[in-house]
């Protein structure tokens, strides 16, 4: 089973605002089309990015899905082949146990760069990225064990021995 839902009230409140209406009214991802292989995510807030500028956007979605899928995080083409707008990490990887962390529940973000001479706006409501998932195999001698313990960048972090 697959699915996008909200962040709860209270890491809204932390991430992007203290505002219940704003949290109730903004829209989850979805495909625009029956042959999309992605599903558009939408600006809660008017987003402005100047030239040279680098954003961070909250999505205020998380996603569950099963253990042996990853979920793409992916600029719409439309904005980098229009706008030369850019994620500042070319691709974004959400792993599945991503979901519910104890850090911050599992809420996605972009960073988006604008590489364009003009400043661009992305209007309240606007598809500005897309989550495509994906099945991947491991290898046959493959021995991870490890539970994520945190948000993002947390599966690089060791224990101090």
């Amino acid at each position: 089973m697959r699915y996008f839902e909200k962040i709860s009230f209270e890491q809204f409140k932390k991430d992007i605002k203290n505002d219940i209406n704003l949290y109730n009214n903004y829209l989850l991802p979805k495909r625009a089309t029956k042959n999309s292989a992605g599903y558009d995510f939408f600006a809660i807030n008017d987003i402005i990015i100047k030239p040279g500028e680098i954003v961070k956007i909250p999505t205020g979605y998380k996603s569950n899905f099963n253990s042996d899928e990853a979920l793409l995080l992916l600029m719409r083409s439309s904005l980098g082949f229009k706008y030369n707008l850019r994620l500042t990490n070319q691709v974004g990887l959400i792993e599945s146990d991503y979901y519910n962390n104890e850090t911050n529940e599992g809420h996605m973000w972009f960073s988006i760069q604008n590489e364009g001479k003009e400043e661009v706006i992305i209007s309240k409501n606007q598809a500005y990225g897309q989550g495509v998932f994906i099945n991947f195999l491991i290898t046959d001698n493959d021995d991870a064990t490890e539970i994520r313990k945190g948000g993002i960048g947390s599966t690089d972090r060791r224990d101090e021995k």
